[in-house]
C-alpha cells in the first residue's frame, strides 16, 4: 500500500478514528541515545561534544530542568546543572537508566571547559551564544572547537516506538478535545479567546501535560492570517474558523489543523476554497513515503493549489517534523533538500489565505513508513463539523 491518508469524513463507526483505543506508552530507549550520538561524533571528526540546547539535553538524559548542559567525551556523559535540580537530575536520569556523572555548578561553561583539554570538541553552534562560547574557551586547555550545528537535532528526527506512542497519545487527546466542542462549532457565540482556552482545558481533562504550542483559533476575516492569535472576536454563523492546536505528553507534542464553517452552512465559495486545500493536503499525504524527496511533498500540495488559481495564496511551508519540539527537522518546503526516512513524524499542512475571502488550512501529522505513511491525527475533515458531517451509514 502506497499510503494511508484519512478520508474526508473519518471512520463511519468511529469519528475520531482507530487511535481512540487505549495507547500503550511503551518505554523510550533514552539510555541508548548516547551511543547514537557517539557514532555521529565519529562522522563529524570530534572527540567530545558539548550539548547546550535544552531539548537535546532532555533527549540525551531524560533531565527536564531549565538549566542543563551535557559533555560527551571518552569518560562518558557528564550533566551540568545547578543546586535547584540536584535531586531532580538524579531521579530523572536514573528513571531512564542513563549512566551519567552529575556535576552541580553555577559556572557550567567554566566547569565543562576545564574538562575538555585538547580534544576536538563539537559545539551546538546554532544554540550556544558567543558569551557562553567565550566562557567555555577561557578555561579549556588549548581548545579546538568545531561547529557541529544541529547534530543531535538530526538524530532526534527518527523516533523509537516509545516516542511514537507518546505522539499518538498526544494526537488522540487533541482529537477528543475538539470533539468536545462540536456544539460550539455549530452554534457559535464564543470569542476566539474563549474557544481556545476551552479547547486547552479539554486537552488537560483528557490527559495532556500542556498544550504543545499556542492555540490558534481564527474566525471570519482573521482566518486569512495563518498565525492569527485568538482575539476577542465572537465566532458567528457563516464564519470560516481555522483551529490549529495540539497536546503534549511527556514533552512530545501533537499538531493538527481543521477548518470549519460555523453554523454548518458553507457558501459555494467557501466550499471551493476548502475543497482545493483538502485536495492539496490529500496529495501531500499520498506523497509521503520513506525514500521520497522532501521537496516532493511540498510540490504535490502546491501543484494542486496552482491548478485552482491559489498558488499565491499558499504562503508558508507544507510541513515539518514533530517530537520534543513542535517544529523539528525535516522542514518540508519548496527549499527542502533531502530524503525522508522511515520513523519520522511529520505534518502535512497546506493552506490558502485570501484577504477579504478567508483562509483554510488542513493539517495532519503522519508517521513515515516504508510503504507510505500512517496518520496519527484522526479528527474528521470537512467544512461542516460533525455530527452534521458524520456519515449516516
Amino acid at each position: 500500500m502506497r499510503s494511508r491518508p484519512c478520508d474526508e469524513w473519518g471512520t463511519a463507526m468511529n469519528p475520531i478514528g482507530p487511535q481512540s483505543d487505549p495507547i500503550d506508552l511503551l518505554p523510550m530507549d533514552v539510555a541508548g541515545r548516547g551511543s547514537r550520538v557517539r557514532g555521529a561524533m565519529v562522522a563529524a571528526a570530534v572527540e567530545a561534544l558539548f550539548v547546550t540546547k535544552p531539548v537535546n539535553v532532555r533527549w540525551l538524559t531524560g533531565f527536564t530542568g531549565s538549566n542543563g548542559a551535557v559533555l560527551i567525551d571518552e569518560r562518558g556523559l557528564t550533566l551540568f546543572t545547578d543546586g535547584r535540580y540536584e535531586e531532580q537530575a538524579s531521579l530523572e536520569t536514573a528513571a531512564f537508566g542513563v549512566e551519567v556523572d552529575i556535576v552541580i555548578t553555577r559556572t557550567t561553561e567554566a566547569e565543562a571547559g576545564s574538562r575538555i583539554g585538547r580534544a576536538a570538541t563539537g559545539i551546538e553552534s546554532h544554540h550556544l551564544t558567543l558569551d557562553r562560547s567565550a566562557a567555555l574557551s577561557a578555561t579549556a586547555s588549548d581548545p579546538h572547537f568545531e561547529n557541529v550545528g544541529p547534530l543531535v537535532d538530526q538524530l532526534r528526527q527518527q523516533k523509537d516506538r516509545g516516542e511514537v506512542a507518546r505522539l499518538r497519545l498526544a494526537a488522540q487527546i487533541a482529537d477528543r478535545a475538539l470533539a468536545d466542542h462540536e456544539a460550539e462549532l455549530l452554534r457559535g457565540g464564543m470569542t476566539e479567546q474563549a474557544f481556545a482556552r476551552s479547547l486547552e482545558s479539554a486537552m488537560y481533562t483528557h490527559g495532556a501535560d500542556a498544550p504543545s504550542f499556542d492555540t490558534i483559533v481564527a474566525s471570519g476575516p482573521n482566518s486569512s492570517r495563518p498565525h492569527a492569535r485568538p482575539s476577542s472576536r465572537v465566532i458567528g454563523a457563516g464564519d470560516l474558523v481555522v483551529i490549529d492546536f495540539g497536546a503534549s505528553v511527556d514533552g512530545y507534542g501533537s499538531d493538527m489543523t481543521r477548518t470549519f464553517v460555523c453554523g454548518g452552512h458553507p457558501t459555494p465559495d467557501q466550499e471551493a476554497l476548502y475543497d482545493a486545500v483538502l485536495s492539496a493536503q490529500t496529495a501531500g499525504v499520498a506523497a509521503v513515503c520513506a525514500g521520497a524527496n522532501q521537496v516532493s511533498i511540498d510540490h504535490a500540495c502546491r501543484s494542486v493549489l496552482a491548478a485552482n488559481d491559489l498558488a499565491d495564496a499558499f504562503i508558508h511551508g507544507t510541513g515539518h517534523g514533530i517530537g520534543l519540539e513542535i517544529h523539528e527537522q525535516p522542514i518540508l518546503s519548496a527549499r527542502s533538500v533531502g530524503i525522508l526516512a522511515a520513523d519520522l513524524v511529520v505534518t502535512v499542512e497546506p493552506g490558502a489565505y485570501v484577504p477579504g475571502r478567508g483562509g483554510v488550512r488542513v493539517e495532519d501529522s503522519v508517521l513515515v513508513t516504508a510503504d507510505g505513511c500512517d496518520p496519527i491525527t484522526h479528527f474528521p475533515k470537512g467544512l461542516v463539523p460533525w455530527p452534521l458531517s458524520r456519515p449516516t451509514t
